[in-house]
């Protein structure tokens, strides 16, 4: 087995003990992003529509930066603060993800890092 962390300057900057993503063989298991702009490293707009956007872009980043895509992901785990906000997440899903979608979990939440209303972990596949 080989393991390698990804790292990119496009997305958020890990703080804490943990990679952006480990890419392990074929597959690349990408930590939970929220919804923090990868420059100011600070929450965007408060609105759960933009930070569902920003956190699909901080994926997109680090798929790129793996050799991956938001097409080769199979798996996300979403954690939304508030339930009510799924048929947004499902919305803006629909803008970076055609079929077959990924396999979903959407868990609901009292707390996440830094007062963000979402956050998604993903899994994805190489490119072969």
């Amino acid at each position: 087995m080989s393991k390698e962390a990804i790292h990119t300057n496009r997305a958020p900057q890990p703080i804490g003990a943990y990679s952006q993503a480990v890419k392990v063989d074929q597959i690349v298991f990408i930590s939970g992003q929220i919804p923090l702009d990868p420059i100011t490293m600070k929450l965007v707009d408060t609105s759960i529509e933009k930070q569902v956007h920003q956190v699909f872009q901080n994926l997109s980043s680090i798929t790129k930066a793996s050799g991956s895509s938001l097409d080769q992901v199979v798996k996300l785990t979403v954690f939304l603060k508030e339930l009510d906000s799924f048929s947004i997440v499902n919305e803006v899903m629909v803008e970076y993800f055609g079929p077959p979608f990924p396999a979903r979990a959407v868990v609901g939440v009292d707390q996440l890092p830094g007062g963000a209303e979402i956050e998604i972990d993903a899994i994805a596949h190489l490119r072969s």
